[in-house]
């Protein structure tokens, strides 16, 4: 277990106000010490959207099916790890991991980033984050 501390900085009425926030990583899963999961949930879609980058960069040199099974080897799998612990989170919480699951269809699909998302999810056979966490 790896314990991480992060100074923060507050400015009220002139005056600073300085806070130590805990952060400990367990089993890669960063518990901050309100367990709002913002920091898990940040890096989380930070390595998704690099493994998404590096795909699209690929994705025409390689079969539909092999992009299929990177996405959801190196992306989703991500995504999905340890993801009991975001079950509760408000929707502003999870609405990052909607952001790279979308992300992920679009490039699956090969659809535009204005292509509605819903019949992509369907044809997938995802079910969106708010609905997947709150069914556990």
């Amino acid at each position: 277990m790896n314990i991480i501390h992060k100074a923060i900085t507050h400015q009220e009425h002139k005056h600073t106000i300085a806070q130590n926030e805990l952060v400990v990583r367990d089993l890669g899963v960063l518990l901050d010490s309100e367990l709002t999961m913002k920091q898990h949930i940040s890096k989380v879609t930070s390595i998704c959207y690099y493994h998404l980058r590096r795909l699209r960069q690929i994705r025409n040199y390689v079969s539909r099916e092999i992009v299929i099974q990177l996405v959801m080897s190196l992306v989703i799998s991500g995504m999905n790890y340890c993801n009991s612990v975001l079950v509760g989170l408000p929707a502003s919480t999870l609405a990052p991991l909607q952001r790279v699951q979308n992300a992920a269809a679009r490039l699956i699909l090969g659809l535009s980033r204005r292509s509605h998302i819903t019949p992509a999810l369907q044809q997938l056979h995802w079910l969106p984050i708010k609905l997947s966490k709150s069914q556990h």
